[in-house]
């Protein structure tokens, strides 16, 4: 979703009961969508932040076995 058609979406909440069919439909389409990529994204950051503690662990835990 593009920053356009969020305000758009944004700015049409106001005057929901007057909207048509066709530009609900649309904005749940568009908010179902977002929904999903940022779920993905989200759940794709914390396997990589995970990732990233796991070996800062591992690393810090092999440089303080050396000292």
């Amino acid at each position: 979703m593009t920053k356009i058609e969020l305000e758009n979406i944004i700015s049409q909440m106001n005057n929901l009961k007057n909207s048509p069919n066709s530009v609900i439909i649309n904005n749940l389409d568009l908010l179902s969508n977002e929904f999903d990529v940022t779920k993905n994204n989200i759940i794709q950051l914390t396997y990589h932040l995970d990732k990233i503690e796991d070996l800062y662990n591992k690393t810090l835990n092999e440089y303080q076995s050396r000292g």
